[in-house]
């Protein structure tokens, strides 16, 4: 099966990732098994879907995964968005910094940044900020420097970031023994019943969403998921809530809240930027949309940040105020809550 021509601006439009020369003695093999030899990391089924994506090319024409590659053939893994590491410039970007030594670095992170470069968001990251304020960040098992961890572009709050080799071994192995304290605030809609308690359930992407995380209680997809939580304060139609992550999934708070029927108040990502609980009166609508103005993201801030320094054994404890967004909305349904009562 010979490659398929295409027009030239559509090559213009990618952006070459990888690139391979199949040697003299090379047999015919197909060019998804021929990735495979090659790509660290890569499964089968990414292969496959890049291809039928039109994202894989043999002599500058795209194939299909069955193409059958040759000797002196020249493949190509292309993608509309740059390989990372053209995305790791250095950006004059403020850092909200809450304390740094020589081997780590704690900031406070704004809603609305994003922690990495990746598709869609190739520049303005926290990351591109790092790489400008700090020389020579060490790079973590996804190739991204300095980071130990990460929240949502839209959640705000604490961060740790590794400055050297050993900080980002021993704070990764924290993480992973699930011994730093990670404390979150949330708003989130509907009086919660329980004054405390823990939500279990396996975290994946949704089958039918791949933007969204789905909770698989029965454990026969993702992975283990556990999140701690006690009410801080009841306002009528929503809760405040404190959470305490013992294990770091992809948006766990906002999944295992909306699991337990209490979505995170304005996520629009998992419906929370409805009105989901309250009256049918047009004055509480009218309340509820300026509250969405005031935080227009959802209402989730990483407060507080415990660990054990890399360096010296000694416990380090940051905490950091709610941002401004946050405080507004919440002090707006207290006001409503009171005069409701």
């Amino acid at each position: 099966m010979e490659p398929k021509e295409q027009p030239g601006p559509r090559e213009d439009e990618l952006f070459e990732h990888h690139k391979f020369v199949a040697s003299p003695g090379q047999e015919p093999l197909r060019v998804d098994k021929f990735l495979m030899n090659f790509i660290e990391n890569a499964t089968r089924s990414k292969i496959q879907q890049a291809a039928k994506d039109g994202h894989i090319w043999v002599n500058d024409a795209e194939v299909k995964q069955n193409y059958r590659v040759k000797a002196g053939d020249e493949v190509k893994v292309m993608f509309e968005h740059p390989p990372y590491e053209f995305l790791l410039t250095p950006e004059e970007i403020p850092l909200d910094t809450v304390y740094e030594d020589d081997s780590l670095l704690v900031v406070n992170k704004p809603a609305g940044m994003v922690v990495h470069p990746g598709h869609g968001n190739y520049s303005g990251t926290l990351i591109n900020a790092l790489l400008y304020h700090i020389d020579h960040l060490p790079a973590n098992q996804n190739e991204r420097p300095g980071l130990v961890h990460r929240i949502d572009k839209d959640t705000s709050g604490l961060l740790v970031i590794a400055k050297t080799e050993t900080a980002m071994t021993h704070l990764a192995k924290q993480f992973f023994d699930k011994t730093t304290e990670r404390e979150y605030i949330a708003l989130v809609w509907g009086d919660v019943q329980q004054d405390s308690g823990t939500i279990t359930g396996h975290i994946d992407r949704n089958p039918k969403n791949r933007l969204q995380m789905q909770v698989f209680p029965e454990g026969d997809h993702g992975k283990e998921a556990v999140t701690h939580y006690k009410v801080l304060e009841r306002l009528g139609y929503v809760t405040l809530v404190s959470c305490r992550l013992e294990t770091g999934r992809t948006h766990q708070i906002r999944v295992h809240l909306k699991y337990i029927g209490h979505t995170l108040f304005n996520d629009a990502r998992y419906g929370g930027d409805k009105i989901l609980k309250g009256t049918t009166f047009t004055k509480y609508r009218q309340f509820v949309e300026n509250a969405f103005k005031i935080l227009p993201r959802q209402a989730l801030h990483a407060k507080t940040l415990g660990f054990i320094h890399p360096a010296t054994g000694e416990p380090m404890r940051f905490n950091s105020d709610l941002p401004e967004d946050m405080a507004s909305c919440i002090e707006k349904w207290r006001h409503y809550a009171k005069h409701r009562s």
